[in-house]
């Protein structure tokens, strides 16, 4: 088991650094501003549930203080729900409808004095509501994930499958600790703070605005996946790639669109940028010479610019990072032993 006050830093870390990101959210003025408040609005929620099990672990709190903890999770459902709509199907206007999901936490937050919180059954019932509401939301949102499988960019929904798998586990958790199967009553909270440096330093490494890239371009996925196929068409038919000159805007010519919708296409369907999709085709191009039995004289170098790199440090970086080997590793492996 792990100390207490480990578990009791590691927690109020956690804490503290979904409050920040919280704050960051709601009042960042660039990108989806409904997006970035609802995101907002699920730190904060969380935020809430989680530091009074902190707190409450270690000190006494009043029922209406542990009350007020409970209702983040009333914050937690509509807020996640709202934010895939927002992400996905680009939901921007705060309508009086949308805010009525968020009534329930508005008045159990008001109302906290009035609800039990002693271990009676009352008391049972009254978190069993806040849980199933949370539940409800989330089968919601897993639903508009689902949907959305088809016509949203694949970023979006990786980034937005992630936030529901963190907000699950949370929720399972914190049931499993009410029916009493979960023993260790931290342990939300320590999974908490867990996914929370997860999610921030996915969210420094690549921002979520980032998402956003090509929110208002009028290439729709469809149009996006039907321009990838016509791109590898073209390169295992011609293969262009072997020429060292060419580029984004060449093989944007070739097929008679723009640079900037090939660039769009290839970053969401096959999430890595032009380069890196040219080089797939080099280095498989290039393992097929260096283990053909006609070419085992040619120097390294040579294979390289064969294959359209324009010098030998580029070709192996690019190399060892598709085959995790060397080009001179690859052929010794590749190459049966001469008798």
């Amino acid at each position: 088991m792990f100390d207490a006050n480990v578990i009791l830093v590691l927690g109020c870390l956690g804490v503290a650094q979904a409050l920040f990101l919280s704050v960051y959210l709601l009042t960042l003025k660039r990108g989806n501003r409904a997006a970035n408040i609802f995101l907002g609005l699920v730190l904060l929620g969380l935020t809430i549930r989680i530091g009074k099990a902190v707190v409450f672990n270690y000190t006494y709190l009043d029922p209406w203080v542990r009350n007020l903890g409970i209702s983040g999770f009333l914050l937690v459902g509509p807020a996640v729900w709202q934010y895939g709509q927002a992400l996905l199907n680009k939901v921007q206007a705060f309508s009086k409808t949308i805010l009525l999901h968020f009534a329930p936490f508005v008045l159990f937050a008001l109302g906290s004095k009035l609800v039990p919180n002693d271990g009676s059954q009352a008391a049972s019932i009254a978190y069993t509501a806040v849980l199933v509401h949370m539940a409800g939301y989330l089968v919601l949102s897993w639903a508009l994930y689902a949907r959305a499988n088809l016509k949203a960019r694949s970023g979006l929904l990786s980034w937005y499958r992630g936030i529901l798998i963190g907000v699950s586990l949370i929720l399972v958790l914190y049931a499993g600790i009410f029916i009493r199967i979960v023993p260790f009553y931290l342990l939300g909270a320590t999974a908490f703070s867990f996914l929370i440096y997860l999610f921030s330093f996915v969210f420094l490494k690549k921002h979520h605005l980032a998402l956003e890239k090509y929110a208002q371009s009028t290439v729709d996925v469809a149009t996006s996946k039907a321009l990838i196929t016509r791109v590898k068409t073209l390169f295992n038919t011609d293969a262009p790639y072997l020429d060292t000159d060419t580029s984004l805007h060449s093989i944007a010519q070739m097929l008679e669109t723009q640079p900037r919708f090939l660039s769009q296409a290839i970053n969401e369907v096959e999430q890595v940028n032009f380069s890196e999709f040219v080089n797939r085709y080099r280095v498989e191009h290039a393992k097929a010479l260096l283990k053909d039995p006609d070419r085992t004289r040619d120097k390294i170098a040579t294979i390289a610019f064969d294959c359209g790199f324009g010098n030998l440090t580029s070709f192996n970086v690019a190399f060892k990072a598709h085959v995790n080997m060397t080009p001179s590793q690859f052929r010794k492996q590749s190459t049966p032993l001469q008798k």
